[in-house]
C-alpha cells in the first residue's frame, strides 16, 4: 500500500469513527426506542421529528433495529443501556410478530403491538434469525439462540424447495406458498437467498451445529451456480422456480413495491451494483465461519468488483449507482444510502482480497461522497435518496425500511478492516 493511500485511509477511519459513535450511534439511541409501546420507531424526517403516521412496524426493520442494538451493546459495554435497548426490541418482536399457533414471524403491526400483516415472507423470517441470534451472540440471552433456531427449523419444514433447491420465499400465514404474479410464489431471488446466506452464517457462528454450516454451505453452493451471471459478471435478480432468470417485476412485500417514484418500472434485467458487492464481503464472511480460505471465493470477489467498477462506480462525483443492465451503463443513477453503505466494506474486501489499488481509489471516493452528500451530520444518519450528484431527492432519515443497519453495519465493518490496514 502507497503511503498516500495509507494517509487517505486513516483521514477515512477517523471520520467514520467520529460519525459512528458520536452520531450515529446516539441518533438511534435517542430517537429509536418506542418508550411507550416497546420495540422501535424508525420514521424519521430530515429534521429527526418523528412521521407520527407512519408508526407501524414492519420486521424488516424491527429486525434490523435488535440486530444494531445488539452489536452496539458489545461495541459499548461501559453503556449498558445498548443492552436493555436490544431487550427491550427483542422482547416486543416475540410477543407480537411470533405467531404461537403456526410458528414464524407476522410482517408487519401497528405501533401497539395489533396485527396487520401476519404473511409468512421468508425475507422476513432470515432478518428474524439473523437479529435474535446476534442477540444471542452480543447478550447471552438464551431466547435469542432458540428463537433463531426455531424459525431455521421452520424453513426447512415449509420452505425448502427440496425438488428444485432453494426455498420458497413468499407464503401465507399457514405456510401455504403464495399464489404466482404479484405475490410471487412462483419466483425465487438472489436478494432472498443473500439474506438467508446472511442469516445461516449468523446462526451457524452462534449454535456451531452441523446442521446450521451445512445449510449455509448450500445456499452459498446454490448461489454461485445459478444466481450469477459468469458472462458478465454480476448478479441475476429473479428466477422461476427451477432457477431460469425472469425479468424483475415488483412484488408484493419488497421495497421496490413500496417505495415512491422507482425510476425502473418495466420488467428489465437489471442488477444491483450494491447487492453484487454485498454479497462479495457476505461469501468471505461466510467462509470464516465455515472455515474457507478467502481464496476459494476469489475468482467470484473479481468478477463481481470488476462489473461494479466497470459500470457501477461513479468516478466523476464519487459513490455508486443504483442499478442497471448486465453489460453496460448504468440505467438509475440517481443514489440509495444502503448501495452507497455495502460498497464501502465490498470495495475494501476486494482489496484485501485480490490487492488490486483501484478498489482502495474506488472506496476513498465512495466515503467523500457519502461523507459530504449523504450524511446528515447535524442529526446523524444517512439521506434516503440524493441524486447523482449528491442533491437530496428522498432527504428522511429512516422510513418502515431503513433503520440503523446498512449505515451501522456498513461503519463497523469498515472499521473493522481499516483498523487492521492502517
Amino acid at each position: 500500500m502507497k503511503d498516500t493511500d495509507k494517509s487517505a485511509l486513516l483521514r477515512v477511519r477517523n471520520e467514520m469513527r467520529r460519525h459512528f459513535y458520536e452520531e450515529l450511534i446516539p441518533f438511534w439511541a435517542e430517537h429509536g426506542i418506542d418508550r411507550r409501546h416497546g420495540g422501535y420507531l424508525t420514521c424519521f424526517d430530515d429534521q429527526a421529528r418523528l412521521l407520527e403516521d407512519d408508526t407501524d412496524k414492519y420486521i424488516v426493520t424491527q429486525t434490523r433495529m435488535i440486530w444494531g442494538m445488539s452489536v452496539f451493546a458489545e461495541l459499548l459495554p461501559d453503556a449498558p443501556e445498548y443492552a436493555e435497548h436490544a431487550r427491550q426490541g427483542a422482547e416486543f418482536f416475540i410477543r407480537h410478530f411470533w405467531d404461537a399457533g403456526r410458528g414464524g414471524w407476522a410482517w408487519r403491526v401497528r405501533r401497539d403491538g395489533t396485527m396487520v400483516d401476519d404473511g409468512k415472507v421468508v425475507y422476513g423470517q432470515s432478518f428474524g434469525i439473523y437479529a435474535m441470534a446476534q442477540y444471542y451472540l452480543s447478550t447471552k440471552d438464551p431466547r435469542g439462540l432458540d428463537y433463531a433456531s426455531r424459525t431455521f427449523d421452520l424453513l426447512q419444514k415449509y420452505c425448502a424447495d427440496t425438488l428444485r433447491g432453494g426455498y420458497y420465499e413468499n407464503l401465507e400465514p399457514d405456510w401455504r406458498v403464495s399464489e404466482p404474479g404479484f405475490c410471487a410464489g412462483d419466483r425465487k431471488s438472489l436478494d432472498i437467498h443473500m439474506h438467508l446466506l446472511e442469516a445461516f452464517t449468523t446462526l451457524a457462528q452462534a449454535s456451531g451445529l452441523e446442521i446450521h454450516r451445512r445449510k449455509l454451505q448450500e445456499v452459498i453452493d446454490l448461489i454461485l451456480k445459478h444466481m450469477i451471471d459468469t458472462a458478465n459478471g454480476c448478479g441475476r435478480n429473479q428466477f422461476d422456480l427451477w432457477f431460469n432468470p425472469l425479468p424483475p417485476i415488483a412484488i408484493r412485500r419488497t421495497w421496490n413495491a413500496e417505495r415512491k417514484g422507482d425510476a425502473v418500472s418495466d420488467p428489465i434485467d437489471t442488477t444491483s451494483y450494491g447487492h453484487n458487492l454485498e454479497l462479495g464481503w457476505l461469501l468471505l464472511r461466510a467462509g470464516e465461519i465455515l472455515g474457507r480460505s478467502p481464496a476459494l471465493y476469489a475468482d467470484t470477489i473479481r468478477m463481481l468488483g470488476e462489473h461494479a467498477l466497470k459500470f457501477g462506480i461513479d468516478w466523476e462525483y464519487g459513490g455508486v449507482y443504483r442499478d442497471g443492465p448486465h453489460d453496460g451503463p448504468a440505467l438509475v443513477q440517481d443514489k440509495e444510502f444502503w448501495q452507497n453503505a455495502e460498497i464501502l466494506v465490498g470495495l475494501l474486501d476486494c482489496y484485501l482480497t485480490l490487492n488490486d489499488e483501484r478498489y482502495l481509489k474506488a472506496f476513498v471516493m465512495a466515503w467523500d461522497f457519502v461523507n459530504r452528500h449523504m450524511i446528515n451530520h447535524a442529526h446523524g444518519e444517512w439521506l434516503t435518496l440524493v441524486s447523482r450528484t449528491g442533491d437530496p431527492l428522498w432527504a428522511n432519515l429512516g422510513n418502515p425500511w431503513k433503520a440503523c443497519y446498512h449505515s451501522g453495519r456498513a461503519l463497523h465493518e469498515a472499521l473493522k478492516r481499516l483498523d487492521r490496514m492502517v
